[in-house]
């Protein structure tokens, strides 16, 4: 079966800001309101409470995927991950864990990592889309 997909840079990088920058809010606005002030003016949180922004970039990126079938970020832009196992396209799971957990690589040095992969692999793929046998498609495509 050949894949025809198209890189969609721009609108990849604009939702990749959007969901990230909804997240590093979250992490700020948690860690200066319930944080304990340390050293050189920072903030630290320990114990159960620390789990508390792992679970909200867990729930932004992966579960949002699974359940809603984008973030928010590429909701707002009209991408879609699609699966390349299923037929329905719908993403697992694991597929989803599967592409967020390669996001500090894919977006090393400013996004390098990932701009080169999607433009250099077949179906415009980056290191999590490998990974996960998943593409990205417009969601406002008519045929």
């Amino acid at each position: 079966m050949i894949i025809c997909t198209k890189p969609f840079l721009l609108k990849r990088c604009i939702a990749c800001l959007i969901d990230y920058a909804i997240i590093y809010m979250f992490f700020f606005v948690f860690t200066m309101k319930l944080g304990e002030p340390v050293a050189n003016y920072s903030y630290e949180i320990t114990g159960p409470l620390a789990l508390i922004p792992i679970f909200f970039w867990f729930f932004m990126t992966v579960l949002l995927e699974v359940y809603f079938g984008a973030t928010i970020g590429n909701s707002i832009v009209g991408l879609k991950p699609k699966s390349l196992l299923r037929t329905s396209g719908i993403l697992s799971f694991g597929q989803s864990f599967k592409r967020h957990l390669l996001d500090p690589i894919d977006m090393f040095l400013f996004g390098f990592i990932g701009i080169i992969l999607i433009k250099n692999t077949d179906k415009n793929q980056r290191l999590g889309d490998v990974w996960a046998k998943t593409i990205v498609v417009e969601t406002n495509v008519r045929p």
